[in-house]
């Protein structure tokens, strides 16, 4: 007798045990009862939950299709355990047949209607872990079903973050994630093999919408390469962000296109446009805060100056525009508090980027000063490197001196009656260097001095070096009209800050060391001519 043995290919072994494994799993998920499955799942997600816990309402097996799903999944922060962090109405998990071509068992996850809610206290817990929860989510997930996930989708999520106090919460809904050949199954000789989509709406009003792919795989962390598309995202929500900064945002939206490619070597980030629209904030001055804001800005000027010039993080913008904008400089260590600010807005920064190398950037913006006087800046700036470099022009005339009252009785003690106020001046900044001037002239004033002999003689004592430092008032004028002109020459009081930071330092000084003294001089002067 002739025994004939077939040879049995790797494929067919690998096939016929794909099969027994089948079989096998439909058979004992088969068996289990309902809740068993239940209590099962649960045991083994939050054998590898560390810091939360999750519970299951149902789950059901469907061995047609080698599908499992999870009904009514609560997650709690064990440190924060109210309100849950998450709620999930069904998640459904299922074996991928496609990638059987390519001998890859895979399975994938659809997330239904996740209810996501994060307040502060949680986010300072989990900042604490060594382990961020989505790893954690993930390790849970495999742990119980233990299909490695090439295809992850979310649909109609929502996520809501609270911060204490009188704010509105952060509120993203109508979420929508798709993102398939997660293990580079297909393709996987190319850099961003996988499709991802995105979308969700933000805030009520604005529309989020990111489309590229991806490489899951990367390491030390994804990497991503696509378009995104923001539209009319409302800013006020970011008051408390904002606030830590000493920014208060009480309206206006911001929409933004353009192309972004993270990698672990890589930033590039280039937005097409970048629009705030009715943008309203402040930017207020506090005592309790001057410390701790200086070693905030030291932080945050270190860690931008890094950014700004690095080969390896790209920001271009090619415009960014302000539409019927309002920003303001508001003193809270006067009494009463003032506010600076110029309405109407309308301005623009033409191609910015943070390499020395692409030149400089030019901008202009136009206004009204404190809501009368009309005004326009223009100027330049090239990104910073290891000092601040830019100069601009202020062109600030006929300002109703009425709607300045209150600026000269908190640091003057003047009632203003009528008068008109206008303001010029260039500044350029270069090498750690300031050059130019400042000129402010006062027309027709009219002026209460409510100060007291001892406030006038603090008053000189205060001001004695700046008005020193005054050219003398401009002659062959008429008396209604008074010019006086402070040139400033010399090297920045810090070199360290940012540019933003110098400018509010330049406005504040410009009002101290010249408004301020050439005004009480005028009225000094107008006084003892009576």
């Amino acid at each position: 007798m002739v025994t004939v043995r077939f040879p049995v290919s790797r494929f067919w072994k690998w096939a016929i045990g794909l099969v027994g494994f089948f079989v096998l799993l439909i058979i004992a998920l088969y068996l289990i009862p309902i809740d068993a499955l239940r209590q099962y799942a649960e045991l083994r997600m939050n054998q590898h939950l560390t810091d939360y816990t999750v519970t299951v309402g149902r789950a059901y097996f469907n061995p047609m299709g080698l599908s499992l799903a999870l009904d009514d999944l609560v997650l709690i922060q064990n440190a924060n355990p109210d309100p849950p962090v998450a709620r999930i109405e069904r998640l459904h998990a299922r074996v991928r047949w496609t990638p059987l071509i390519k001998a890859s068992l895979v399975g994938d996850v659809l997330i239904d209607r996740p209810r996501l809610y994060i307040n502060l206290n949680q986010v300072k817990s989990e900042e604490e872990s060594k382990t961020s929860i989505a790893q954690k989510g993930q390790d849970a997930l495999e742990a119980f079903y233990p299909l490695k996930i090439d295809v992850f989708e979310i649909r109609n999520g929502e996520l809501t973050y609270v911060e204490p106090g009188p704010y509105k919460p952060l509120h993203a809904s109508e979420m929508f994630l798709y993102a398939s050949n997660i293990r580079n199954i297909f393709s996987p000789e190319v850099v961003y093999p996988s499709p991802v989509k995105f979308e969700a709406t933000l805030f009520d009003r604005g529309k989020l919408s990111m489309y590229g792919h991806a490489n899951f795989l990367q390491q030390p962390h994804v990497s991503f390469k696509g378009e995104v598309d923001l539209r009319d995202m409302d800013l006020e929500y970011f008051t408390p962000i904002t606030e830590r900064q000493n920014i208060s945002v009480r309206k206006g939206t911001v929409s933004a296109k353009g192309h972004m490619e993270f990698t672990p070597k890589n930033t590039e980030i280039h937005l097409m446009a970048i629009e705030f629209n009715g943008l309203d904030a402040d930017y207020s001055h506090r005592l309790e805060t001057a410390a701790k804001r200086h070693d905030q800005v030291q932080k945050a000027t270190k860690a931008a100056k890094e950014v700004d010039n690095a080969a390896t993080s790209k920001i271009r913008i090619d415009e960014l525009k302000i539409s019927q904008g309002t920003l303001g400089y508001l003193d809270r260590t006067t009494d009463p508090n003032v506010r600076i600010y110029a309405d109407h807005i309308e301005g623009s920064l033409k191609e910015f980027n943070n390499q020395l190398a692409e030149g400089s950037s030019e901008f202009q913006m136009s206004g009204r000063f404190m809501g009368s006087g009309p005004t326009r800046v223009t100027g330049t700036v090239r990104p910073e490197s290891k000092n601040p470099n830019f100069s601009f022009n202020i062109a600030i005339e006929n300002t109703e001196m009425k709607a300045m009252s209150e600026i000269f009785q908190a640091y003057g003690k003047f009632d203003i009656k009528r008068g008109e106020f206008s303001f010029f001046s260039e500044i350029a900044i270069r090498n750690n260097r300031i050059q130019g001037y400042v000129k402010p002239i006062f027309k027709n004033m009219e002026v209460a001095d409510m100060r007291t002999p001892e406030d006038k003689s603090l008053f000189h004592k205060l001001y004695a070096g700046a008005v020193g430092a005054m050219t003398e008032l401009l002659k062959n004028r008429p008396r209604q009209v008074v010019a006086t002109q402070t040139d400033i020459s010399g090297p920045l009081e810090d070199p360290r800050a940012n540019t933003a930071q110098i400018i509010i330092n330049l406005v504040r000084n410009a009002f101290y060391k010249a408004i301020l003294p050439g005004f009480e001089r005028e009225v000094s002067d107008g006084q003892q001519k009576q």
